[in-house]
């Protein structure tokens, strides 16, 4: 058998349907499908049972550790030559895997990965976050599936290795967020060779509201500091560009309130009539200068992501949703990297920092 599809699962049965369904359609046929259940209250055993006549499928449960140790325990079981690691929450087009073995026949490697996008029956929101995700204006493009890029790190939700190699660097670490980085890390440190595949694209849904969205990106804007901590020379300038951006919002925030101070108190002065009337006014102007400007940069950017989301994605409301879909991304980002980078380089606290630890998968 030539793939391994690994899937960790956690309380998703419906998203797990949609999976195997997409994987039904695929042209390419030499593959297994490992399930593997993270302690979910919510299981897929009767989904999965359903397409036991079109599909090898192997189902396990296990108590809940996290997606990592899950993607470790399920590819302990597989069968392939090739391991595929993919989040429960991605529907495959029906090429995807004649894709992938199109790319390995023709420059043969030891690990991959691919780009994500958003399906036309996605939410508004979700495609906003799709955009806010691999836009270069949010993220330099790095997540977007860049040939130019000089290395590609797999992402969790499309990644592929040989199971050669993923046994012979041990599988994904313990760490809670940014095991996948860690990982395709690893796989350079390794020499082995590793090569983004542009058409091997998978419909990513990532997460469903604003709020789970932040959480997300904050723990993962923690990881990269971790990250930095393992391995120093991993951190490039793009990193930095979200936490450069809170920065900036917070000082355009301090510049507003400094000058709504300085207008209420050259108003009080010019209302008072006092002799520095005039010096009262001059203050308030220059108060509501101050006002008007600070949040020009913000608005400027704000329309750059609104006329190009509602250009790729046809849709005036995604553009409009993907304007807060992106100030979360790198405020959520930039605020989890400024405090573990307080917190660790500064401070000095040895052990990895995580911010939102009810579960793996919230």
């Amino acid at each position: 058998m030539k793939y391994s599809i690994i899937v960790p699962v956690f309380n998703r049965p419906d998203e797990v349907d949609e999976l195997l369904e997409s994987l039904t359609r695929q042209t390419c046929r030499d593959f297994e499908v490992v399930i593997v259940e993270d302690g979910s209250e919510v299981r897929c055993e009767e989904v999965i049972s359903r397409y036991a006549d079109r599909l090898s499928v192997q189902y396990f449960e296990k108590p809940n550790s996290g997606p990592g140790q899950s993607r470790n325990y399920g590819a302990e079981r597989s069968r392939g030559e090739y391991l595929i690691v993919l989040d429960s929450d991605v529907v495959l087009p029906e090429g995807y895997l004649a894709e992938v073995d199109k790319e390995l026949t023709s420059a043969p490697c030891e690990a991959f990965g691919g780009p994500d996008r958003a399906h036309e029956s996605f939410t508004p929101v979700q495609k906003a976050i799709n955009y806010s995700m691999t836009s270069f204006f949010t993220t330099g493009g790095i997540r977007g599936g860049k040939k130019k890029l000089d290395k590609f790190y797999p992402r969790s939700f499309n990644m592929g290795i040989k199971k050669s190699l993923y046994d012979e660097l041990g599988g994904f670490s313990n760490m809670r967020f940014g095991e996948d980085i860690d990982f395709s890390i690893r796989i350079f440190k390794s020499g082995a060779r590793c090569r983004l595949f542009p058409e091997a694209w998978v419909w990513h849904k990532r997460r469903t509201d604003f709020r789970k969205f932040f959480r997300q990106v904050h723990n993962s804007g923690i990881a990269r500091i971790n990250l930095y901590k393992k391995y120093p020379e991993s951190l490039k300038l793009v990193h930095l560009l979200p936490a450069v951006f809170t920065m900036g919002v917070v000082t355009l925030g301090a510049v507003f309130l400094t000058g709504l101070v300085f207008a209420i108190l050259g108003l009080c002065s010019a209302y008072c009539g006092s002799s520095g009337c005039n010096m009262g006014l001059v203050v308030t102007y220059m108060g509501v200068a101050l006002m008007l400007l600070a949040p020009l940069p913000l608005l400027l950017y704000a329309l750059i992501i609104f006329v190009d989301s509602a250009r790729t994605n046809r849709s005036l409301w995604v553009g409009l949703l993907s304007i807060p879909a992106s100030f979360i991304q790198l405020l959520g980002y930039g605020s989890g990297f400024l405090r573990a980078w307080w917190l660790r380089c500064i401070c000095g606290r040895d052990e990895e920092l995580q911010a939102f630890k009810k579960t793996f998968y919230k």
